[in-house]
């Protein structure tokens, strides 16, 4: 497409016309599809010729929502998921061998800190974490067989942000492969491609879809690494369906809007919450507050739509907190139309002891708010009074 505003190929990138000249992508559900001769079949499993040939790997709709991703991002290719955590699974099991290491930042999302540690030791792969704080100095955890530099930014759940342009440069002087998850930031706040990343993952299922609906996951880069995810994917079987990539292609049609309104409402939360008496600390990358404000006006076009914040009174502040919610859900999604407060300390991390918790950034009093599409107002009255 000619035309290379955001908003515009979010909503004009199509699969192509049928004969029926519909408007909008229709939904192919079909787990296959047939070949006009036995040279058609030939050429289409060669690979000398782009067909669909089976919807565990190739469909229209899945096409469609990858190639729009790919587009957003400024990657050259990309290969769609059935889940955020299957996109991310199967970029490292491509991509790892046994006896590899892998750099990470240390607050990420907590399946793959079990990744990380609980399997990808099984393999003898090894990682090592670094923190935030300690970010300029990533090269000395760098060893001869460190071959992925991984980093989440803004990070789950600690909302730190990390300078992508520094870490582009550390993953190119050292020749590792780059990955960033973009899940928070979406393409439109920020596309790590520009600053060196050779791969970038999404959960689709959070801003992406952004009412809660399906689960996805996408994986997009440099053509010859994605090339490698495919084929492992494609023998694997990790498929996004059909449909829930129907869902997520319309869904995208409406992001930049979407989130727009998610980061205006976000943004008033977060000073809401400094101001309060009750919270010790609010975690926000476009607050002045935030310790990486000037990396996030940067390399982010707005702050996202999650709220990190400390209650007072610790684990029980976080869980009275949340018995007094009247309108905002208690879910352990994100990135929906409806806001969300979660507690990590008494339920997602409650298995981790005080130390673990503290070692990913994840303190007695750490509430996460992903901030929704209902009136701002509504939205802090709720915390309002369940914070009074």
């Amino acid at each position: 497409m000619e035309n290379e505003n955001f908003e515009t190929f979010a909503i004009r990138t199509q699969t192509e016309r049928t004969q029926f000249d519909e408007h909008s992508t229709p939904l192919y559900l079909t787990s296959s599809f047939i070949f006009q001769d036995a040279e058609d079949m030939r050429a289409s499993f060669a690979e000398e010729k782009q067909k669909n040939l089976y919807s565990r790997f190739s469909n229209p709709n899945v096409t469609e929502f990858t190639d729009k991703i790919a587009k957003m991002e400024g990657a050259e290719a990309g290969y769609a998921f059935a889940t955020g955590m299957a996109a991310i699974y199967s970029t490292f099991a491509t991509l790892l061998n046994a006896g590899d290491h892998i750099v990470s930042c240390q607050s990420v999302f907590g399946s793959t800190h079990t990744l990380f540690t609980k399997y990808f030791p099984k393999w003898n792969i090894e990682i090592t974490y670094f923190k935030a704080e300690d970010a300029e100095n990533v090269e000395k955890y760098i060893q001869p067989n460190t071959k992925i530099l991984y980093l989440e930014t803004p990070t789950n759940p600690a909302i730190e942000v990390l300078d992508l342009e520094f870490f582009g440069q550390i993953a190119k002087k050292h020749n590792l492969i780059f990955i960033v998850d973009n899940c928070f930031a979406t393409p439109y706040l920020q596309q790590p491609i520009k600053y060196g990343a050779d791969i970038v993952v999404h959960s689709a299922t959070k801003l992406i879809d952004g009412q809660g609906r399906v689960l996805g996951g996408v994986a997009v880069g440099r053509e010859d690494l994605i090339r490698e995810i495919y084929l492992f994917a494609r023998n694997t079987g990790p498929a996004m369906s059909p449909f829930n990539a129907w869902v997520l292609s319309k869904s995208l049609e409406t992001l930049a809007i979407r989130v727009e309104k998610h980061c205006e409402n976000a943004l008033k939360v977060a000073e809401f919450l400094e101001s309060h008496p009750n919270v010790e600390l609010v975690k926000y990358p476009f607050l002045k507050s935030h310790p990486s404000y000037e990396v996030a006006k940067k390399q982010m076009k707005l702050g996202g739509n999650i709220v990190a914040f400390e209650i007072k009174g610790g684990i029980e502040g976080g869980r009275n907190f949340l018995d007094k919610i009247k309108m905002c859900s208690l879910s352990a999604n994100l990135g929906d139309t409806r806001t969300i407060v979660t507690h990590p300390a008494s339920t997602t991390h409650s298995k981790l002891s005080d130390e673990e918790r503290n070692e990913v950034g994840i303190t007695a009093g750490l509430v996460r708010c992903s901030v929704g599409l209902e009136n701002v107002d509504d939205i802090i009255a709720d915390l309002k009074q369940a914070l009074d």
